[in-house]
């Protein structure tokens, strides 16, 4: 049989890829020319293929290294790659900042620059930056709506008041446009995350809940809301990447955080799709693996990944034409 190069595979669209990776207690590296994670069973090391072609971003938590090898392919993939606490938790990274995680991307100079450009036209312009948190926050408002009120929602357990869930969001929306600044919006995301929490616990019937700082939380539902947030964060920071997009040009959390654009980006997808698995899976009783296998098949399935991607391309686009047109500044030979 004829044996194929790889320079003969055709690349798959970061949107249209199928897998996220959460690994722990193993080595990544290269064996027979492809990238595999080792574990050890006993006496035994059990191999195991990553198709590098196929996934978005992998998750490295307690007991993991890579070598030199597999981290030159899968940047060559495309694949990010960040180093997380054990189960997905946050971990004290090895820069000077204490952040969630800490993402290692691809470096790559034929990325578009399109989206960057269309960006930063309208990023310095305090009013801009604003109408464009305000779309970001009316994407979140419909992925919300559309992803609790789909069939396999439904048909998991998850069945909404649907009246209740619409007047939330109406509500919302309202304070969106009548929002004077990015502190209102902030203010406003706040209360209908709360919101949402109290609607999602009366669904399921989980009984008191509180929502708990970032591994502070005693009870699995807090737990799983902190491990699921990092795969739309992952989601979020491959968005991003692949439309150039530098983290730091954040419209609604840039204050705070340094990668404020990735949390902006997951914003769009973290409470329609994680919230409501987090207490599914709580209450099922399902172990960290079975809930992380129900996240990233209902963050396929709602096709989260593109949204992100289409959402980010707009708010750039549109927002820009919006931007006055830079002085004419003449050319010189």
């Amino acid at each position: 049989m004829e044996a194929i190069r790889a320079a003969d595979l055709k690349s798959i669209l970061h949107s249209k890829r199928a897998n996220i990776y959460y690994l722990e207690h193993c080595r990544v590296l290269i064996n027979g020319g492809r990238v595999e994670y080792v574990t050890d069973t006993g006496k035994k090391q059990l191999y195991w293929n990553i198709p590098i072609a196929n996934t978005t971003s992998i998750l490295l938590g307690t007991g993991t290294s890579v070598t030199q090898a597999a981290m030159r392919e899968l940047a060559k993939a495309g694949v990010l790659v960040g180093f997380c606490g054990g189960g997905g938790t946050p971990l004290f990274s090895v820069n000077e900042l204490d952040v969630e995680v800490a993402w290692f991307a691809p470096q790559s100079e034929y990325r578009p620059t399109e989206y960057l450009q269309a960006w930063v036209r309208f990023w310095f312009d305090d009013g801009l930056r604003l109408h464009a948190a305000k779309q970001l926050q009316a994407a979140r408002l419909q992925c919300l709506h559309a992803a609790w009120t789909t069939r396999a929602t439904r048909e998991s357990g998850f069945e909404v008041d649907g009246e209740r869930l619409t007047a939330l969001l109406r509500q919302a929306g309202t304070q969106i446009d009548n929002a004077p600044d990015v502190t209102a919006l902030l203010v406003g995301e706040a209360q209908l995350t709360k919101s949402l929490f109290k609607l999602a616990v009366d669904t399921v019937g989980y009984g008191d809940f509180t929502r708990a700082k970032r591994g502070s939380g005693t009870d699995i539902a807090n737990r799983y809301l902190d491990h699921g947030n990092y795969l739309a964060y992952g989601l979020g920071a491959t968005a991003t990447w692949v439309l150039g997009l530098p983290h730091g040009l954040a419209v609604l959390h840039g204050k705070t955080r340094r990668g404020g654009l990735v949390f902006d980006a997951a914003d769009l997808i973290k409470d329609a799709v994680i919230l409501p698995q987090a207490f599914l899976s709580a209450m099922r009783g399902d172990d960290e693996q079975q809930f992380r296998r129900q996240c990233i098949e209902a963050l396929t399935r709602n096709e989260a990944l593109d949204f992100v991607i289409d959402t980010l391309k707009r708010i750039a686009l549109e927002t820009s034409r919006l931007a006055a047109p830079a002085d004419n500044v003449e050319s010189r030979p």
